[in-house]
């Protein structure tokens, strides 16, 4: 058990029985009242913003989470199988974690996940992904006075908008956030 005083922004606490992760934390002394910590915590499993007041003498629990990179091997129903780069040893990854940016994952690619004493609680793809154009629309010659674009098919199977000038064969740069274009890569 730690104080209020020693949480920081970015710690994972337990708080009512539950993962969250700390986003903001201020100290606030307001004129003739007690001194509090206002912390904004998001849950790890649920996303859910949660706002708390912690008096300063105020007990709580600090998780230790230990991140690493690891490679994604294949999927195997609801879990994606990755291999700890270091010690070749194999986890089994919920696909929840990932959220909406999983369809931009490719086999061989290295992922960030954090585990809290044995289970994994954050999964993260890199911010971008080079990847190949497996289907797109051939572009309309004189379409080009605005900033058009059209739909392609990425090889992970995603539909992303990409600039009429790329073609089937390119590859190009996605943010995993948005899922937007980046660049085309040379």
């Amino acid at each position: 058990m730690a104080k209020a005083s020693e949480v920081k922004s970015g710690n994972v606490l337990r708080f009512n029985g539950e993962l969250v992760s700390v986003e903001e934390y201020i100290h606030r002394t307001p004129g003739n009242l007690r001194a509090f910590y206002q912390a904004r915590m998001r849950n790890v499993k649920t996303g859910k913003i949660v706002e708390y007041r912690f008096r300063t003498d105020e007990e709580v629990t600090i998780c230790r989470v230990e991140t690493n990179d690891y490679q994604y091997l294949y999927e195997d129903g609801d879990y994606l199988v990755v291999m700890d780069n270091n010690t070749y040893e194999q986890y089994n990854i919920p696909k929840l974690l990932f959220g909406s940016s999983i369809k931009f994952l490719k086999e061989g690619m290295n992922v960030t996940i954090a585990f809290e004493s044995d289970e994994p609680i954050v999964a993260q793809l890199p911010n971008s992904v080079e990847l190949e154009i497996t289907y797109s629309e051939p572009a309309v010659k004189g379409d080009t006075s605005t900033n058009a674009q059209k739909y392609a098919t990425v090889e992970t199977g995603a539909e992303i908008r990409v600039p009429l000038f790329i073609n089937q064969g390119d590859k190009v740069k996605i943010d995993t956030k948005t899922g937007e274009y980046i660049e085309r890569v040379k």
